[in-house]
Parts: structure tokens; C-alpha cells; sequence
């Protein structure tokens, strides 16, 4: 069964968080600033990106240029 992702964003401590429901039992630290939230069975509930203007920076910048130049 497929659960649905949710996707939040918390703009006062810049963390975007991607997950399932669930509740987190552990997480393990990808890289630093990312990480990936797991359930009791250890199974992925979930990505949280800690400073996450900085890390999509790179990611968000061309697709605005791209929808500025479509216009």
C-alpha cells in the first residue's frame, strides 16, 4: 500500500520536510543537513532538509529563470 507524501515547509527554521504519516523512530544523517526519517520497522517515513533555501538554492534558481523566460 502506497501512503500518500506530504510535503511542508517551515519557513521560520528554513526545514522542508517530505513524509508519510507515521511516527519517527530514528533517522539517519545522509549528508549534512539532510536527513532521512525511519519508523519502528525501519522504514522510510520521511526526508527532512534542514536549511533548505541554501541546499535548493541550486535546484529552485534555474526553474525560476526558466518560468521568467517562458513569460
Amino acid at each position: 500500500m502506497n501512503k500518500k507524501l506530504n510535503v511542508f515547509y517551515d519557513q521560520e527554521n528554513d526545514i522542508l520536510y517530505i513524509a508519510k504519516d507515521g511516527r519517527e523512530e530514528e533517522f539517519i544523517e545522509i549528508c549534512p543537513g539532510i536527513n532521512i526519517e525511519l519508523n519502528e520497522k525501519k522504514e522510510f517515513i520521511g526526508l527532512e532538509i534542514l536549511e533548505a533555501s541554501k541546499v535548493l538554492q541550486d535546484v529552485v534558481k534555474p526553474i525560476q529563470e526558466r518560468r521568467v523566460k517562458n513569460r
